[in-house]
């Protein structure tokens, strides 16, 4: 149970790494969407930590 649920964790980071990622290589990224990936990628790290 605790592998699968870190397991999602991690694909939830990786997917908000990939969407971090688009977003920074756009043209004008938006600031406000680029600070709330981060912040969103920051909890999942530190409930994997956990």
């Amino acid at each position: 149970m605790v592998d699968s649920h870190a397991n999602a964790l991690v694909n939830k980071h990786a997917g908000l790494d990939a969407r971090l990622a688009e977003e920074i290589r756009r043209p004008n990224p938006d600031s406000g969407l680029v600070a709330e990936l981060k912040k969103q990628k920051l909890k999942l790290k530190d409930m994997l930590r956990n």
